[in-house]
């Protein structure tokens, strides 16, 4: 599946070749989300030029996040300024929100998605949670009341039109647990590509790694830090000693430990600062990497979920460790 790397001014981010698409994603990507999600565009739009500029090219947006716009944007400057030929060379993943989340509302919210963009087609797609919310509420958190029992084949057949359509090159899934992927697999014609998940040093998805692992679906991490300073996060990573210990005897920042514990895991993972000397560091992880007893030190962590917005769901996770 590893398919070489390709060469930017300063990195070489290795890829995964998508069965789906043969597209080829760059195992490091950029995440859009900050919380709250009213950050005025023009940062956005900044952070995301500077990232382009510095190597990236894969970036994560949604709906949600507000900001497909900026990333659109983005994307023209870059071209028009030479710091890439095409949209061709990046790879771009949104997803669809929960209260788009109904058969004949996917591929609506995908083209208003490409509108925001103003692209012609995703690299990826994404079911954001497995959950669907009264259509026409785009509150975070959501209300209790509004949320519905998802119809799981309905909602995929809509995502595998939009990708016999051409509006994206490949579909998958967010915040699955392995119970929830099997009800997938059961009817999908097209199955997922992707699961993107929660993943860090302090919670591992072992068992989810193997299913997925089993199955031919690929896994992107999110909050690989614990997603400090959000509402649903976590500072125990950071605070970590294990941590904090082998970043000091390495020389290295306690981010660079957990970004490079995810991508020795072989699973891809989207890091998140608009912060420019961080955005070089999270990149800098390539030439490197942890020894046997460092991997063992971490493997022992005491596990558990850091990031969960919808405490009141039970059947979210399937009770999932």
């Amino acid at each position: 599946m590893e398919n070489g790397s390709k060469a930017t001014s300063h990195f070489s981010i290795p890829e995964y070749v998508l069965k789906s698409s043969e597209k080829k994603m760059p195992r490091l990507g950029f995440g859009t989300a900050a919380f709250p999600f009213e950050l005025p565009s023009e940062v956005s739009k900044k952070a995301i030029l500077q990232a382009i500029e510095i190597g990236y090219r894969h970036f994560d947006t949604a709906f949600l996040y507000g900001t497909e716009q900026p990333l659109g944007e983005a994307i023209i400057e870059a071209i028009s300024v030479g710091l890439i030929e095409s949209r061709d060379e990046l790879f771009i993943t949104s997803k669809l929100w929960c209260s788009d989340a109904h058969g004949e509302l996917v591929l609506p919210a995908l083209q208003r998605s490409l509108q925001n963009l103003k692209l012609e087609y995703l690299d990826l797609y994404l079911i954001h949670w497995p959950l669907s919310a009264t259509p026409g509420t785009y509150e975070f958190p959501i209300k209790e009341e509004d949320f519905i029992p998802m119809d799981f084949n309905a909602v995929w057949a809509g995502m595998e039109e939009c990708q016999r359509l051409g509006l994206t090159k490949s579909i998958g899934v967010s915040n699955f647990s392995c119970k929830k992927l099997a009800d997938i697999l059961a009817f999908a014609k097209i199955p997922p590509a992707i699961n993107q998940v929660e993943m860090n040093p302090l919670w591992q998805q072992k068992k989810l790694r193997a299913f997925c692992n089993e199955n031919g679906i690929l896994l992107t991490a999110y909050s690989p830090l614990g997603a400090k300073g959000t509402p649903w996060g976590t500072n125990r990573v950071m605070e970590n000693e294990v941590l904090n210990q082998i970043a000091k005897a390495k020389g290295k920042t306690l981010a660079q430990i957990c970004i490079r514990w995810v991508y020795e895991q072989g699973v891809i993972v989207l890091v998140k600062s608009f912060n420019s000397e961080r955005m070089m560091q999270n990149l800098e992880i390539f030439n490197w990497s942890l020894s046997e007893e460092e991997l063992e030190m971490i493997n022992a962590i005491p596990q558990s979920r850091g990031c969960d917005p919808f405490t009141t769901i039970d059947e979210v996770w399937d009770g999932e460790l």
